[in-house]
């Protein structure tokens, strides 16, 4: 992801101003009919479509999508999406998520009908245009992972008869979401230099993030056409996995050749912060814990590189079935000390305990500015997705093979075909020790439709044990849009389950 440096101060300005639901005062939005008369101008808006996503991924959100898995969990949190304590009523990371999301579709609206509007030539206006559907497709993408059906438009609010329309949609399929934004990618991406993101200008949404997009959304469908379609471009572009490091996936290594999209940070003493909450900073509970003040003592050990001012709270933590199945200790894999820390060089944390691996640790931290950037989407998630797309349409000679190229570079034996049961449950540990941590885990447990089975299995909280319904593979619609709504938007799940039921 780019940063973002917006040089006009009236679209920082204007954005700022919008209020948090899907009933919000359109007039705050610059207007398409002015202020689009230059590239320059054009580049400005498209730099503040991505003003949200910092406010989206954060400690709540990582916990929501991280935390709450088979493959780690949060014990001794009393964070309520930690506990799975949630409902329409009390959405803990939903209210967030769903705000800044809209805000995201919002911005990218308003943009996309200014550039459509502009008088620059059409040549020269299309990669913005492409960028700023990438980007909206992104916000529909977590919307539709994190809350299932929700209401979809691609229109701009002009005046109070759009709003009102717009403020009355209820949920509307996924499925169809999904459909219709791959099909208008399918348009644009094509059109943009097809060349990785850490070689576009300051790291903005390019081609490879549009074909990310693109198989992310069609693997949700199960269209595995479209998932090989897509990410057969991104083969093509990135090329051999063997020539990038697995250490580079490490969230300190920013903007690396790997990389389809990071969320950006940057942080000085003495400059300027970046703008999430210090409270909310996701390194803050994923190093060794508890941490001694005023040392770089950590879970009992001497960390130097982490520092002695930096905050910690209670962790993320490895689950036992990530430790001891999915990643265990003897099988050579070079990722399993990266993602998974029992100590420091040489010496081993208190009790033995294991913590997320250095891959998340935040070195030299200030307080709790984390200025890592956080890995979303890398080019191995795509050659796992080519293994799962030709797995389910039945050429098993082909998914082992992108399977194995991930393998390989984490230096572990390759895999045999027995079954295609076998090899689908392959596909799935593999995506679970190469992705490990990286803002996915639930996304795709739910796609699988095993989430709830999984939790039970292998999440070891007790309050998750006793709070836990089917229900919560996704999120609630905050109450309060509901109401906004006229109740046009509902969560009959959690009704059924007795969840803020009528």
């Amino acid at each position: 992801m780019k940063k973002i440096f917006i040089a006009l101060t009236i679209i920082a300005a204007a954005f700022a101003l919008q209020s948090c639901s899907l009933q919000e005062d359109e007039s705050a939005i610059v207007s398409p009919y002015k202020f689009f008369n230059t590239t320059v101008q054009i580049r400005a808006a498209v730099n503040g479509c991505y003003e949200p996503l910092n406010a989206i991924h954060d400690l709540r959100y990582y916990i929501a999508i991280e935390g709450t898995t088979d493959l780690a969990n949060t014990a001794g949190s009393a964070q309520k999406d930690a506990k799975l304590d949630i409902s329409p009523s009390s959405p803990g990371a939903g209210t967030h998520v769903w705000q800044n999301c809209w805000y995201g579709v919002r911005y990218c609206l308003s943009t996309l009908a200014g550039i459509q509007r502009s008088k620059v030539s059409d040549i020269e206006k299309a990669p913005y245009e492409a960028e700023t559907r990438i980007l909206m497709s992104y916000y529909y993408y977590i919307l539709t992972s994190f809350f299932g059906d929700v209401p979809f438009y691609e229109d701009y609010v002009e005046n109070d008869e759009d709003m009102l329309r717009i403020a009355k949609l209820g949920r509307m399929s996924a499925v169809e979401t999904r459909r219709t934004l791959i099909e208008e990618l399918k348009l644009h991406v094509p059109i943009l230099p097809q060349i990785r993101t850490a070689d576009q200008e300051m790291n903005n949404c390019g081609a490879a993030m549009g074909w990310m997009m693109i198989a992310k959304m069609a693997a949700w469908n199960k269209d595995w056409d479209d998932v090989v379609y897509a990410c057969e471009h991104l083969e093509a572009i990135y090329g051999d996995l063997m020539q990038y490091p697995y250490t580079d996936v490490m969230f300190r290594n920013k903007n690396t050749p790997e990389s389809i999209f990071e969320i950006n940070h940057e942080w000085e003493e003495g400059g300027i912060e970046y703008s999430v909450s210090s409270n909310l900073a996701i390194a803050a509970i994923v190093m060794p814990y508890p941490k001694q003040d005023g040392t770089s003592i950590y879970a009992g050990v001497t960390i130097p590189e982490l520092g002695d001012r930096c905050r910690c709270w209670v962790p993320v933590r490895p689950s036992t079935y990530m430790k001891s199945s999915i990643a265990p200790t003897n099988t050579g894999d070079i990722r399993r000390n990266i993602n998974i820390s029992r100590g420091w060089n040489g010496t081993s944390f208190d009790g033995g305990a294991s913590w997320m691996g250095e891959k998340f640790w935040c070195f030299g931290m200030y307080h709790n500015y984390d200025n890592n950037n956080y890995k979303i989407f890398r080019y191995a998630d795509a050659l796992l997705l080519l293994a799962e797309a030709w797995c389910e349409k039945g050429d098993y000679s082909k998914s082992v093979t992108y399977l194995n190229k991930v393998r390989e570079r984490a230096q572990i034996d390759p895999y045999v075909f027995i079954t295609s049961v076998k090899l689908r449950g392959e596909i799935r540990d593999e995506r679970a020790r190469e992705l490990f941590g990286e803002f996915g885990r639930k996304y795709d447990l739910v796609r699988w439709g095993i989430w709830y089975d999984q939790m039970l299995a292998y999440n070891t909280y007790g309050l998750v044990q006793q709070n836990i319904r089917p229900c919560h593979e996704y999120y609630p619609i905050p109450d309060v849009q509901c109401a906004r709504s006229g109740r046009a938007l509902s969560n009959p799940e959690y009704e059924k389950y007795n969840l803020d039921g009528e």
